[in-house]
């Protein structure tokens, strides 16, 4: 078996409207790619959200499938019961083990949620999921050691805090973070040859919710001549550099992807779900908190609590059903019943003018292939993405102009990209597929594509 090696670059959140549109001519090296190659928007997963649309990319498999519905999930039915979702909740054959079966060696850089790092035949440093550099997060795990000899410890696993109001600090943070990623990166793609190579870089995603206010003239925060108007760009700039520094170490006959997960936009708000849930009737506080605070479980009058919402860039809204949760009010019976009544209610939420937002309340088993673990009742996004979900209870409004996490600037956007430039690009089309990553590289291996692999290959 005998083929030219496949590099596939990640950004996450990297945005169409941004790459392709308004900044393309100041991206040499993408757009480079672009001629020589196939590009278009790439549709996520539902939810558009880093955990799991990466695990989703190189699986073929949906979050239901996954039985991972963002960074958060239920591990029971308790009010508390919630687990992180690292690689040990990943259940489905990744890219690189199906590559490792075949003989064929890969190298894997920051790929969320690959910590703890598993083995595989190749390399791999694992994902801003690692809770610092003290653990072990690189298989084989000598690999550690050189990562950091190779950038002099200035290695990051992510930023500290892109909700921070120090934005000076940020902006040399994440050039930081970049420029060592793609450095260390480099370094082990050079030193040994692997048929496949994978990085993502966490950047683009922590630059567009730190600092979209301070470019996008409709933003309801901009304001001319800030500081920071450039800041974003210049980001990109820099990713578009490193890109390019990238693509000329690469042998004549590789080929190369640029994806990302999903794309961003604007945030115009958030819609406090639990207040609205209050005002509707359907949670019950024992006691009406005095100011603005996050909700916790304990706060909650079961007994008189039909539902309850998480806050996020959308809503996961669990209901309380007798026989299911321990103190469960809604009977099974009217489970349908009362989950309508509430999409019906959610996707009719207006702004403070009275204007439709344009919510959609998703049924997970309407949605996925199947919903394994515990998925949320319903999944909302909320003003179809333009507003984020507040958990905050305590707030006196539904609607708030601020994020009640620290600052944040832009919610995910549904559409990420896509570019490949290669002997076997497929034919250009107006929109391609998340799930269709995974079958088409193995394809391009000549690697038969398994039945449990949701998409297609595009070759």
């Amino acid at each position: 078996m005998k083929t030219g090696q496949l590099v596939v670059l990640g950004l996450d959140c990297a945005t169409p409207q941004l790459m392709f549109e308004q900044w393309r001519d100041q991206l040499p090296n993408l757009s480079k790619l672009m001629e020589q190659g196939v590009w278009g928007r790439l549709n996520s997963t539902i939810p558009p959200i880093t955990v799991p649309a990466w695990m989703c990319m190189v699986s073929s498999q949906d979050p239901g499938m996954l039985g991972i519905y963002g960074f958060r999930n239920r591990s029971g039915h308790g009010y508390e019961d919630l687990f992180i979702a690292n690689s040990n909740y990943i259940k489905a054959k990744l890219v690189w083990n199906h590559l490792s079966d075949h003989k064929l060696k890969s190298l894997v850089f920051g790929v969320p949620q690959t910590y703890p790092p598993k083995p595989l035949n190749g390399k791999m440093v694992s994902c801003f999921l690692t809770p610092n550099k003290k653990m072990n997060f690189t298989y084989p795990s000598a690999v550690k050691d050189e990562l950091e000899k190779v950038t002099q410890g200035g290695y990051m696993i992510d930023v500290d805090d892109f909700r921070t109001d120090n934005k000076a600090e940020l902006v040399g943070k994440l050039h930081q973070m970049m420029e060592m990623r793609f450095k260390a990166f480099r370094h082990f793609l050079g030193k040994e040859r692997f048929d496949f190579a994978m990085l993502v870089e966490m950047g683009i995603d922590r630059v567009h919710h730190g600092f979209w206010r301070y470019f996008d003239k409709e933003h309801r925060l901009y304001e001319p001549g800030n500081p920071y108007e450039n800041v974003v760009l210049d980001y990109y700039r820099a990713a578009d550099r490193e890109i390019g520094e990238t693509l000329a170490m690469l042998p004549p006959d590789a080929t190369v992807m640029v994806v990302s997960d999903h794309g961003a936009k604007r945030m115009q708000g958030a819609i406090c779900v639990n207040e609205w849930l209050i005002r509707e009737g359907y949670l019950t506080l024992k006691v009406k908190p005095e100011k603005p605070s996050r909700m916790t479980m304990d706060m909650i009058d079961w007994e008189h609590t039909q539902a309850w919402g998480e806050g996020g860039y959308y809503c996961r809204l669990f209901m309380n059903v007798a026989g299911r949760e321990p103190q469960g009010i809604i009977p099974a019976d009217k489970y349908q019943a009362v989950r309508d009544e509430i999409k019906a209610k959610l996707e009719a939420l207006t702004d403070e003018e009275g204007n439709n937002i344009g919510t959609k309340a998703l049924k997970p088993e309407e949605i996925y292939r199947k919903a394994s673990g515990i998925p949320p009742d319903l999944v909302v996004y909320l003003g179809n993405l333009d507003w984020r979900s507040a958990g905050s209870v305590g707030t006196g409004t539904i609607h708030m102009y601020e994020n009640d996490t620290g600052p944040d600037d832009a919610n995910h956007a549904q559409e990420g990209i896509f570019i490949w430039k290669g002997a076997k690009q497929p034919a250009p089309q107006a929109l391609y597929s998340i799930y269709d990553i995974a079958p088409t590289i193995l394809r391009y291996f000549n690697i038969a594509v398994p039945e449990e692999m949701i998409g297609s290959s595009m070759i």
